[in-house]
């Protein structure tokens, strides 16, 4: 640094450190969203959470019917470990929630990824009961239909 003014010998110095300590310290760092953002990513995610956030409307509408249109004829859903085959078994077993005035639970989306040749999705958020505690996380993977319709294929909840 011989011969430099003592400016571009502070620049040379400052510069660097400057730009290190805007820098995140890790990759995952710079990746990672704020613990209450909603992650979407992919072609169509905004359909597919728009497909979610409408599936549990119907629980809280307390619309049977309509709760069966957003499930693939060929769906499986858990019951526990145990599988639910079909959209006519799922039906079944989901019917009980939908009676009375007040939904048991509800869910929200806070991932949604879709794979880059679109087609299939992964939608994830809380379940939370009518008491407004937590109750679990929902887990779906969605289909987009040869009529352009987002259906649910797979669901476990934890």
């Amino acid at each position: 640094m011989t011969g430099w003014s003592a400016g571009v010998r502070a620049a040379v110095v400052i510069v660097p450190l400057l730009v290190a300590s805007a820098t995140p310290t890790t990759a995952q760092e710079e990746r990672a969203p704020a613990a209450n953002a909603v992650v979407l990513d992919g072609p169509h995610a905004d359909a597919v959470r728009a497909a979610e956030v409408a599936f549990a409307r119907t629980m809280a509408d307390r619309d049977f019917e309509a709760f069966l249109t957003f499930i693939a004829a060929d769906a499986v859903f858990f019951a526990g470990n145990r599988p639910l085959r079909g959209r006519d078994a799922i039906g079944e077993a989901w019917r009980p929630f939908f009676e009375g005035a007040e939904a048991p639970f509800s869910w929200t989306p806070d991932v949604v990824q879709v794979l880059d040749a679109g087609g299939l999705a992964f939608s994830s958020g809380p379940v939370t009961a009518a008491s407004g505690e937590a109750a679990g996380r929902f887990n779906s993977v969605w289909r987009q239909e040869p009529d352009g319709r987002w259906r649910v294929i797979f669901d476990k909840g934890s």
